[in-house]
């Protein structure tokens, strides 16, 4: 599991909150300009509304990361991108009812791609660091002022963005904004009704606050609350197995990571939840040594359990993740091992257990590759295609060599696959000696759940990754698409934050992508509030479009 677990990251966060703190200040008294209409002239180009995850530019993945609110829900022009840039396209005309400012954002970066400031005439620098576009350099917005009538935009050769039209009576204060360079989110992404794809599924709604919080009934004895794990449907009947960051009172917020539980929780709707029973309680003892050493406990914190109903031995199984952990090397999660459980119940209703350990199915070893990292194997999920079985497993904090073991790790979260004839083993991982599945997301894929869509295609929903504590991903529940089991497209992200009331800082893992009729499916998801030190559950409803999922089936199998 993603991991950040030191003191010494503790202040960082803590400094980061009151980073934040103090910039929401600062801008407290900024407010957003007043729109002014204008209309497109002989040109088929679309609009935008400008605001977090907007589509800047036609033919391409840049999505707005930041912006000063003084842009928020003003309406920009998606000009397309490869005619910009290469002085292949029409100029760009315009009529306005008045006269206008019209907010141009400029690339910092001297570079025959952009566009140049000094191409200007009568041109105010407002806004300096002004938003972020994802992939970009850093953006200047100015402000032309344009009279009535249709008005021409021919600024010569170069990449530009159009934010917006305000009336020429706003007054438009010059401020340094202070935003980030846009390549710091390297590569660039697509998110979901936010390019020119159409989107797979629509955010319908959900709950605006988390359904599990601290205090709520269950919470008792879980200092960090959860992260991980996963959410099946029985009958009517939802039932979680979550990672409980149990930790310590009066023991700091590390500890939740290192003391863990898996619990059992059930739910009618998915919302009112209700705590069961105590599957797994980790030892939360920490290493003696730095290496993977017997003489360490290898089950000092468990995670990302994962059910599964073995029709042909009609019982649930539990595969999940336990670690040796340590106080004095980040990751303090290392050399995690998988185990698979058994319900001692017979039959779809034996959910709850109580499970015996089998024994461990995956784990470092001769045939481990160093992408797999310090924490590897760091999660588990299998599923059936055909006759055979599959399991996504990952790793993360990559050692370059071998010669990097224990300590010298870099960054990275991967997944790849394993194998077997069934659902108890042996497993064996494939495309030994090759790099882990980079299709997805090259940097960051995490705590993969795979279900088939009513076409029979595959798809994994997964952890993202985080905007924060030095990362710049996506923040958002991610999901990718294969025809065969196998091969795996590129990641689509979900902002579901467009239709629910945005509670957490950094998004997490989804626990389950459940359908439920209509083609509406429930995602319980996990994420955090960098205020807090409880992490909470929440809740979200997506809708389906069979004639996008039809259409990437096709584009699948070509």
């Amino acid at each position: 599991m993603f991991s950040k677990d030191t003191k010494y990251n503790f202040k960082l966060k803590t400094a980061f909150i009151m980073l934040v703190t103090v910039c929401v200040q600062a801008t407290a008294q900024t407010t957003a300009w007043k729109p002014a209409s204008f209309e497109i002239v002989k040109s088929k180009y679309k609009t935008f509304k400008t605001a977090q995850y907007a589509h800047v530019f036609s033919g391409s993945k840049h999505n707005i990361a930041r912006l000063a609110p003084e842009l928020q829900g003003l309406t920009g022009i998606e000009l397309p991108l490869d005619k910009y840039k290469n002085e292949n396209n029409a100029p760009l005309q315009l009529k306005f009812k008045e006269q206008v400012q019209v907010l141009i954002g400029v690339f910092q970066e001297n570079n025959s791609d952009y566009l140049q400031a000094d191409k200007f005439q009568n041109v105010k620098l407002i806004l300096e660091n002004g938003l972020t576009i994802t992939g970009l350099p850093p953006v200047n917005v100015y402000a032309i002022s344009f009279s009535k009538g249709t008005q021409t935009l021919n600024f010569g050769k170069g990449l530009f963005a159009v934010l917006g039209v305000v009336k020429a009576s706003e007054k438009l204060e010059p401020r340094n904004a202070n935003f980030p360079d846009g390549k710091l989110w390297n590569p660039t992404f697509i998110v979901e009704g936010f390019s020119d794809e159409k989107p797979l599924f629509e955010v319908i709604g959900g709950e605006n606050k988390p359904v599990i919080d601290e205090g709520m009934s269950g919470t008792e004895g879980i200092q960090g609350g959860f992260e991980g794990g996963r959410v099946v449907k029985v009958g009517d009947m939802y039932h979680m197995f979550p990672t409980e960051r149990a930790g310590e009172k009066g023991v700091d917020y590390y500890y939740d990571r290192v003391k863990t539980k898996i619990g059992h929780w059930t739910s009618k709707d998915a919302i009112h939840w209700k705590r069961e029973s105590t599957i797994y309680q980790a030892s939360g003892t920490y290493a003696v040594t730095e290496d993977d050493n017997p003489m360490n406990d290898r089950r000092a914190a468990i995670w990302s359990y994962m059910p599964i109903f073995n029709e042909k031995a009609n019982k649930w199984y539990g595969y999940y993740l336990a670690y040796t952990v340590s106080k004095e090397i980040e990751p303090n999660h290392s050399f995690g091992r998988i185990w698979r459980c058994e319900s001692t119940v017979d039959g779809i209703d034996g959910i709850g257990g109580p499970y015996k350990n089998i024994g461990i199915i995956m784990e470092p070893g001769l045939d481990s590759l160093p992408w797999e990292g310090r924490q590897g194997v760091a999660s588990f999920f299998p599923y059936q295609v055909g006759d055979k079985y599959f399991g996504f497993y990952s790793g993360a904090y990559p050692f370059n060599s071998w010669a990097d073991y224990p300590k010298k790790s870099g960054k990275g979260w991967f997944v790849a696959l394993a194998e077997s004839k069934s659902l108890e083993g042996p497993w064996l991982r494939m495309n030994k000696g090759l790099e882990p599945i980079k299709t997805m997301h090259p940097l960051f894929v995490e705590n993969p759940i795979v279900s088939q869509l009513p076409n029979g295609m595959y798809i994994a929903i997964f952890d993202g990754g985080p905007d924060g504590w030095g990362h710049h991903l996506p923040n958002m529940i991610a999901y990718s698409l294969s025809a065969d089991g196998i091969n795996w497209a590129e990641a689509h992200y979900l902002p579901i934050e467009t239709k629910v009331d945005k509670w957490w800082d950094i998004m997490r893992t989804p626990l389950c992508l459940i359908p439920e009729g209509n083609d509406v499916y429930t995602i319980v998801y996990n994420a955090i509030d960098l205020k807090r030190r409880f992490h909470p559950t929440g809740m979200v409803k997506v809708k389906l479009n069979k004639d996008v999922m039809e259409s990437k089936l096709k584009e699948l199998k070509k």
